[in-house]
């Protein structure tokens, strides 16, 4: 008997060992003897994200979080099994949020791409992916307990607001109110007493511009007269005359800036030769500056210029004496 109760009781312990880890194993998703991935995501701050919680594909689950670690530059690791032949987005990111009212949570991957509706949620992702290299770029939605705790903030701040409206708007004001229209009142009688006034102004006004319209007037008929001449001076031909001049003197000006331009194509031609013409002769000048040739020494020397001259002087004398004694110098003999 005792042999029995121990076999049962044996059984027992053992059937409810199976159930407790198979009961272990369901509830930690564990897969065996299928493929699966390992992929790592990036975030700023995981919220309540644990290890353990499902990782879904558009509302199915394709995994779990394997492991959350802080990493360099206080970023956020979560290495993420997959375990399902699942086909991901072309450029993969994570979105850790709140999945039930009771505090789950869950990482969702979304295409990086896709248009969110959350500013906060599309930086967080941009950040994320600044980093580089082969993680996933995450971000994270605040939780139901975050929203009520900003929500009850928002309605305490209309509390107020409204509390401070109604203490601004108690008796005082309204009088203060209906002493405002009171002065509106007064100031749209004066204002109706000032326009009665300015009546006779603007009809002031409106004479002067009557008078003003004749002087336009006036003015007009002096332009038309003075076209009328201006036509007759063209049916008698001088503006004719006086524009075939002009077109003429544009002709002879163009001709002469076309001489101009061939004399400057030559110029360009000879260059060269204008510009050794130059040098030599301010080498030339710079030695007879110098006085290192005769030109210099002629130019420089008096004693040259008085002798020149005495010998103008005693040519002259000779010549004279010639003319004066011609048997003196020439014989003549006739055979």
């Amino acid at each position: 008997m005792k042999r029995r109760d121990e076999i049962v009781v044996g059984a027992t312990i053992f059937g409810v060992l199976v159930i407790v880890v198979a009961g272990a194993l369901w509830l930690s998703h564990a897969q065996f003897g299928g493929a699966s991935q390992t992929s790592s995501a990036r975030f700023r701050t995981v919220g309540g994200l644990g290890v353990g919680d499902p990782v879904v594909l558009r509302g199915v689950r394709v995994g779990r979080v394997k492991e959350i670690r802080l990493g360099q530059k206080n970023w956020v690791e979560a290495e993420l099994q997959i375990y399902q032949d699942a086909t991901l987005p072309v450029r993969p990111a994570i979105i850790a949020a709140s999945g039930s009212l009771f505090g789950e949570w869950q990482a969702s991957i979304v295409a990086f791409d896709q248009p969110f509706d959350d500013p906060a949620l599309r930086r967080e992702l941009d950040e994320a992916a600044a980093v580089g290299g082969q993680m996933w770029p995450g971000a994270t939605l605040p939780d139901i307990g975050q929203l009520t705790a900003q929500a009850g903030r928002i309605a305490g701040d209309i509390a107020s607001v409204s509390s401070r409206i109604q203490t601004a708007f108690d008796s005082s004001a309204v009088a203060e109110v209906q002493k405002s229209v009171k002065d509106f009142g007064r100031v749209a009688d004066q204002l109706a007493r000032f326009t009665q006034q300015q009546s006779s102004i603007l009809g002031n006004v409106g004479t002067n511009l009557q008078q003003g319209s004749d002087v336009l007037a006036e003015a007009a008929r002096s332009l038309s007269n003075s076209l009328a001449r201006i036509d007759s001076a063209t049916n008698e031909g001088e503006l004719v005359t006086i524009l075939s001049n002009a077109q003429a003197a544009a002709v002879n000006a163009r001709e002469a800036t076309q001489s101009l331009r061939d004399v400057m194509a030559v110029a360009h031609r000879n260059q060269e030769s204008i510009q050794r013409i130059i040098q030599g002769a301010d080498t030339m000048m710079t030695r007879i500056m110098d006085r290192r040739s005769t030109a210099g020494l002629l130019l420089g020397d008096t004693t040259l210029y008085v002798e020149a001259t005495k010998a103008v002087m005693q040519f002259e004398r000779l010549l004279a004496d010639i003319q004066a004694n011609p048997r003196k110098y020439f014989s003549f003999k006739v055979f």
